[in-house]
């Protein structure tokens, strides 16, 4: 895993540049610690910082073969047998997986993506056509953001290296405006809020050339029928899932696993501690807690019960180098600010904080864990997957908010902007764009409209939070759940087998039943832990009344004081992002907001 970025242009002298790309460069080394490295044409420019994972030695980048150069940010789980499909044609002189998209991009064009499993993002430049390709995996799960003007192109991982670059306007429009305070913490799909900013999508690649970037869509969901019975839809499900976990344990430096004592990441751990066990090793295993939730935790719909009881029965069962990480309120609050900076946007509050310490504090052990992101929205573990009330509403089930976010919009903003359009637009274009077959019935109709949207939407941020969080502090973190033969397969197995006795991932776990004890196994679902705290509630009170408190403060050219005012009396207590976004979590979103429109300096047009 590592950081890119670059710029190109075919009317500018690119060489004249070289500070302005290692200030872009120095916004990613986060990303890439161990090694740096910048390519500097006339017509472009090719900057990389490194995570060694895999040939630590010999996988530098940028890497050149003819004229031929890649900044490459990923990981590949089938490398060998791409490879060894190559091996015919070319000769290899690392162990990378670098060297290999770098060989079968030069064999295959764009077909290459169809040859790989893994997760990524990189770019090409062909010196002798003149012309930059990019792509990103099929799932999203690595990141590409661009901005494009009439004579450039300058991409990167992240949001803040693009804005390094003296031609990216720090500004937002309307369409921003309506992202922050109706959307996030989501994103559409290709917007990066700030004026200009576009991401390449999830599954898209393309080429820039003198003509301008061309972007097309490689791989999507698709449907087809599936005629199996259960018992081979399960089998089928357990293969899958053991083949990816086992692919995704490839490394040359220590791996370990997020335990939540959940059904997904008890179900990574275990079949990672089998494999190591195999080669004599002990799997590290590590959660997450906060002070005093044990006094404070209360039952909900969502959350029924807390996760310690569990996460010490899955560490007994697989016997496990087990490690605990103790979040405190002040250190929650803090770290709401580089939670900011590493989203490069405003994000989901202490959702996002408390990862960002809990990856520094796993990072101190290994560079690599698995996690058990997707598998909900894959395998249909929601409660709006599964409440008929809630999936048949018309929109987004995870955020139905908009009535109470508009309130918030400044009176200049709330004139010019149709909330309500902006979002159900967004929704509609979405739940329409799924693929259905004319046998569905309306179950199964409604169930691809609903995995499209959370593909789009409600995993990508989840996938936005898990990258940028992990990265902040070089830590590489895998996804097995997001393979996608996975999300294939299971695009076109029938809701009934997915609901299986009733229950959430009932497929899921009856695929699995062998790796987990019965406690664990049925285990109703829990979302990832958040404080109960009432400190937090009290600690983000005091900091946003403090930011109310500042005069000429750009965001009240956004934002609605009297609202935030409210806010601050404790009167509403309504979702911002469903479960996931209270009342707590709305106050420190503005927080985070405020801190990102000082930190960033961006302007309102």
């Amino acid at each position: 895993m590592c950081g890119i970025a670059g710029a190109i242009s075919f009317k500018e002298d690119m060489r004249a540049d070289m500070k302005v790309y290692e200030n872009m460069q120095h916004a990613i080394l986060h990303r890439g610690p161990d090694q740096r490295g910048i390519v500097l044409t006339k017509e472009v420019a090719l900057i990389h910082t490194r995570l060694a994972v895999i040939d630590i030695q010999n996988g530098r980048q940028p890497m050149t073969f003819g004229e031929f150069t890649i900044v490459y940010n990923g990981e590949l789980y089938n490398t060998n047998e791409v490879r060894n499909e190559l091996e015919k044609d070319f000769d290899f002189e690392t162990h990378s997986d670098t060297e290999v998209v770098l060989k079968s991009f030069i064999k295959w064009g764009e077909k290459c993506l169809d040859k790989f499993n893994g997760i990524f993002a990189f770019a090409v430049y062909d010196e002798k056509k003149h012309r930059l390709f990019l792509a990103r995996d099929r799932i999203g799960v690595k990141p590409l953001f661009y901005y494009e003007n009439n004579n450039k192109l300058i991409f990167a991982s992240e949001i803040p290296a693009l804005l390094e670059h003296p031609d990216v306007p720090h500004e937002i429009d309307e369409q921003g405006v309506s992202e922050l305070l109706l959307i996030a913490p989501g994103r559409t799909p290709s917007c990066g809020v700030i004026r200009g900013i576009k991401e390449v999508k999830a599954g898209w690649c393309g080429y820039y050339t003198a003509d301008g970037l061309e972007l097309h869509e490689y791989w999507r969901l698709k449907a087809f029928e599936l005629n199996e019975t259960f018992e081979q839809t399960a089998e089928h499900v357990r293969e899958l899932v053991i083949d990816s976990i086992r692919r995704q344990l490839v490394s040359d430096v220590p791996v370990c696993t997020f335990l939540s004592g959940g059904l997904d990441s008890s179900l990574i751990s275990s079949v990672a501690s089998s494999e190591m066990k195999k080669h004599g090793k002990i799997l590290d295993t590590f959660s997450i807690d906060y002070r005093d939730n044990d006094k404070y935790f209360q039952k909900s719909h969502f959350q029924p019960d807390s996760d310690p009881e569990y996460i010490k029965c899955m560490a007994e069962y697989l016997g496990t180098n087990h490690h605990w990480t103790v979040v405190d309120t002040p250190e929650l609050v803090n770290a709401l600010y580089e939670a900011t900076e590493a989203r490069g946007l405003p994000g989901m509050a202490d959702v996002d904080a408390s990862l960002l310490i809990f990856c520094r504090e796993i990072k101190k052990y290994g560079t690599v864990a698995l996690s058990g992101e997707c598998a909900d929205e894959i395998f249909g573990g929601y409660p709006w997957y599964r409440d008929k009330d809630i999936r048949m509403t018309d929109g987004f089930p995870w955020a139905q908010s908009t009535a109470y976010r508009k309130k918030f919009l400044c009176d200049y903003y709330s004139e010019k902007i149709n909330a309500e359009e902006y979002v159900y637009s967004a929704y509609r274009n979405t739940a329409d764009y799924a693929m259905k077959l004319p046998s569905d019935s309306p179950l199964e109709y409604r169930m691809r409209e609903m995995t499209q949207l959370n593909f789009h939407w409600f995993m990508q941020t989840l996938l936005d939070r898990k990258d940028r969080m992990s990265m902040y502090s070089g830590l590489e973190v895998r996804v097995p759940f997001c393979d996608y033969r996975i999300a294939e397969y299971l695009y076109n197995v029938p809701w009934k087998y997915k609901d299986y006795q009733g229950r959430e991932k009932g497929l899921l776990r009856e695929a699995m039943k062998e790796w987990l004890p019965e406690k664990v196994l049925w285990r109703k679902k829990s979302p990832y832990p958040k404080t109960h705290n009432p400190a937090f509630l009290n600690a983000v009170t005091e900091k946003l009344s403090a930011v109310m408190e500042e005069k000429n403060n750009i965001l009240f050219e956004l934002v609605k004081r009297e609202e935030l005012e409210k806010l601050l009396r404790h009167e509403d207590h309504i979702q911002w992002y469903g479960q996931l976004m209270n009342l707590p979590q709305t106050i420190a979103f503005f927080i985070q907001l405020d801190h990102w429109l000082k930190r960033y300096k961006i302007k309102l047009i």
